[in-house]
């Protein structure tokens, strides 16, 4: 099934060593999951995701206001930084697969 209004994904991460933190010797579990959810996002939904690393794409951060407005608060403990059609749906960890459908209100496959 794919979303039809074509809605956008941002995940504004955290400081890594590479695009997506996959690297390494010793890779996050969570990093892997997320790595996941976004490839079935895109092939099964037609979702298009964009993934943001401040060090490599800062301007990205400073164009969303929620985004910037919590790292101003807060710092880089916020991060990741989830956001939907530019609002800010989830701050200080990666959504699961299943929180991402649910952002986007689509069925999860199974």
């Amino acid at each position: 099934m794919s979303i039809s209004d074509n809605p956008k994904i941002e995940l504004f991460d955290p400081p890594m060593c590479c695009p997506g933190g996959l690297c390494g010797p010793a890779i996050d579990p969570a990093l892997l999951d997320m790595d996941e959810a976004v490839l079935k996002l895109k092939k099964e939904h037609g979702v298009k995701v964009e993934r943001y690393l401040l060090q490599q794409n800062g301007q990205k951060f400073m164009e969303n206001p929620e985004v910037l407005a919590l790292l101003q608060a807060k710092g880089t403990d916020i991060l990741p930084v989830t956001a939907v059609d530019g609002k800010v749906v989830k701050q200080g960890g990666f959504p699961s697969y299943d929180e991402l459908v649910g952002y986007l209100a689509v069925s999860p496959t199974v």
